[in-house]
């Protein structure tokens, strides 16, 4: 089992996750942030922290587009170790539907 990031990061990206993970196995993208499936160490610490509810077990029904994505970003997108501040309008996204086909973005984010 590994923990995923799901479509509600999208333009939140609150960071809060990456304070919590003992193993530094976040990675940023522009808006969104994933998590490296062959880092995580499954202690599901980060899951509570995210306010958007984006983080979830892989054994969750429905989660197989979203642990490919992750697995495949976390490729090519920087190590991210430290929180930074979210989006000024990342209230806004929280909880719209169909972000990942509305905004996502495979550029990479700043990382550290």
């Amino acid at each position: 089992m590994t923990y995923v990031v799901t479509d509600n990061c999208i333009k939140c990206k609150y960071m809060d996750c990456i304070e919590v993970c003992p193993v530094d196995c976040f990675y940023e993208g522009e808006n969104m942030l994933v998590i490296h499936p062959d880092e995580c160490i499954d202690c599901g610490v980060c899951e509570p922290e995210c306010p958007a509810d984006a983080i979830k077990p892989d054994t969750e029904g429905g989660l197989d587009k979203w642990l490919q994505i992750n697995s495949e970003y976390a490729e090519k997108w920087p190590n991210i170790t430290a929180k930074k501040e979210p989006p000024a309008d990342a209230k806004t996204f929280d909880g719209e539907a169909g972000k990942f086909e509305k905004y996502f973005s495979a550029e990479p984010g700043e990382g550290d």
